[in-house]
């Protein structure tokens, strides 16, 4: 998914081409491309026997999906238990970091009406 957010639309050899040393198999990328598209998250255009494949949810909205799904199947829907989770501390700045995106998310949610 990185790869086609990054290039709009691709073949499988060039999203392979992107991918680090030691590459995948053609098959193997393939394969993933396809389970992406019976997910819904990429579709394609055919070219003959080819097919150029383009992403059909966005990166921010993929996030959005994915963060909720974490959160729930992790830390019982509550960002508070995630947050509170010792495995590795969070900084002041990095908690000042995320007060301040909440914040800006929450601003943008409800903008201040101008009556």
């Amino acid at each position: 998914m990185q790869e086609l957010w990054t290039l709009g639309k691709a073949f499988v050899k060039d999203i392979i081409d992107r991918l680090p040393d030691p590459k995948p198999a053609y098959n193997t990328v393939s394969t993933i491309i396809r389970i992406l598209e019976k997910k819904g998250f990429i579709d394609h255009y055919a070219h003959g026997k080819t097919h150029q494949y383009f992403p059909v949810i966005s990166k921010t909205d993929y996030t959005k999906s994915y963060f909720r799904n974490f959160l729930s199947g992790y830390f019982n829907n509550s960002f508070q238990e995630m947050l509170s989770f010792k495995e590795n501390q969070m900084t002041l700045s990095d908690l000042e970091e995320i007060i301040k995106e909440v914040e800006k998310d929450l601003e943008s949610e409800n903008p201040p009406s101008n009556e």
